[in-house]
């Protein structure tokens, strides 16, 4: 009988393989922040309320994106294992229902599309110019994003068989095709029709599609490990709540920062809207240092899951380790640049003597809390690894509902704006606890566990 292949995810040297499958991860991570900042300069060329529609669309889209990559991370996890256990029918059978999920979630989203957009922005700006803008941009999103719903679920099951350089061609495609068709739809050059807003959409959404169609192609082409077969094909009940018991925690947990962002701005418009401009750069700024973390846990994921079905203990343990150990660098590297030269960096978004005033202590105070936080995020992301998504779930609303906007608020009325920044010290601090406490018992209740004999 022919030996079966071992993945490289249970026998390359752990170092390696973690900066392997990162990397990749990172660079595209790094592409993804950089054409989130391009975009809205592009916009803000148009007019401030083009801006600020776009601005007001982020939290529809931000649950969209939750949505895609929440049921992309359960697919992610259980298709890891089932390889770790050399389950291949299985590991097929996620793969299957998890894209049976993700078209789901798509209906769901165009259906908002069409008859809940124009309310959305209604609600928060009446009618007239903003709102006009930001339905027509936020209905393209919406009603095209069968595109990054396919992204999420092709690009998943290539990180999930560690097949993460493929990956980072994927999504640095679809951004820099983002980026290039901005200028061009937006303003119409090159003979295009000038589409204002909406071609900001469409330049999203264009890229979106060209990266599903070409991670599709790649899975086809480049990953034995797991066959996309639509035909014949039922969702079976086991595997779609396995996929949700990870992936609903993680929508709800990327869904919360859309909630702590709209009362962080409820506290800070108290003072002044330059304080909330402020808060809006820090998270453009933050997204170079956060997002390469995001990236590293992106490579993690599927190396933990692995092992964990294959029952390799020591495996996990230097993974979990190894991340560990470079999230706080990278975050570090973070914390002295926002120490070391806030102006410089508040300046790229033609920052007022006002904003300088504001913005420098406030990115200072916040850095301090980096590299706790590379810590919180590599565990958070060991929790959905191994099944256990409600615990990340309870971290990040604890943190971001429960410690961090109360405090921030007690904090605005004692010492005034430069207080309310050390609220996210407070949060990450009390995070940093419970994530400890909760990779305690995991490790006891599922790690440590591996290392008996398996009953036959």
């Amino acid at each position: 009988m022919e030996e079966i292949r071992e993945n490289k995810m249970g026998v390359m040297p752990i170092n390696r393989l973690l900066i392997t499958m990162s990397l990749p991860m990172v660079i595209s991570m790094l592409v993804q922040a950089l054409y989130n900042v391009v975009d809205s300069v592009f916009v803000s060329r148009l007019s401030e309320n083009a801006l600020t529609a776009v601005s007001m669309a982020f939290p529809m889209q931000n649950l969209m994106i939750a949505v895609a990559s929440g049921l992309g991370v359960g697919m992610n996890a259980l298709l890891s294992r089932s390889l770790g256990e050399k389950n291949f029918k299985a590991a097929n059978k996620a793969a299957m229902n998890g894209l049976f999920l993700e078209i789901i979630g798509y209906v769901v989203f165009l259906l908002i599309g069409i008859f809940v957009t124009r309310l959305y922005f209604v609600a928060q700006a009446g009618n007239g110019e903003i709102t006009d803008l930001g339905v027509a941009y936020t209905r393209v999103c919406l009603i095209m994003s069968f595109g990054i719903f396919m992204q999420f679920t092709f690009e998943r099951m290539l990180q999930s068989t560690g097949r993460t350089f493929l990956t980072m061609i994927t999504q640095t495609t679809g951004a820099l095709i983002n980026i290039i068709l901005d200028p061009i739809l937006i303003f119409g050059l090159f003979g295009m029709p000038k589409l204002g807003v909406a071609g900001a959409a469409w330049a999203t959404v264009t890229g979106q599609i060209i990266a599903a169609v070409l991670a599709l192609i790649l899975n086809i082409k480049k990953n034995p490990d797991v066959t996309i077969k639509v035909k014949g094909f039922k969702p079976e009940s086991k595997y779609v709540k396995i996929i949700l018991s990870v992936g609903i925690p993680s929508i709800i947990m990327a869904s919360v920062g859309s909630v702590m962002t709209f009362g962080m701005n409820k506290i800070l418009i108290a003072f002044s809207s330059t304080a909330v401009a402020v808060f809006g750069v820090y998270f453009k700024l933050n997204s170079f240092i956060f997002m390469p973390v995001f990236g590293l846990n992106n490579g993690m994921v599927p190396i933990v899951s692995y092992n964990y079905g294959a029952r390799k203990k020591t495996r996990m343990t230097k993974t979990i380790k190894f991340a560990v150990v470079y999230a706080v660098a990278i975050m570090i590297i973070g914390l002295i640049m926002f120490q070391t030269i806030p102006d410089t960096l508040l300046r790229f978004f033609d920052a007022s003597d006002n904003m300088l005033e504001i913005g420098i202590p406030a990115l200072r105070i916040i850095s301090l809390s980096f590299a706790f936080a590379g810590v919180c995020i590599v565990l958070s992301s060991c929790f959905q690894a191994l099944g256990h998504g409600f615990l990340s779930m309870f971290v990040s609303i604890t943190r971001q509902l429960i410690v961090l906007l109360p405090s921030a608020y007690i904090l605005s009325k004692i010492g005034g704006l430069h207080a309310v920044w050390w609220s996210y010290n407070i949060a990450e601090i009390f995070s940093l606890a419970l994530s400890l406490i909760f990779y305690r018992y995991i490790y006891y209740k599922i790690i440590k566990p591996l290392e008996m004999p398996q009953l036959e």
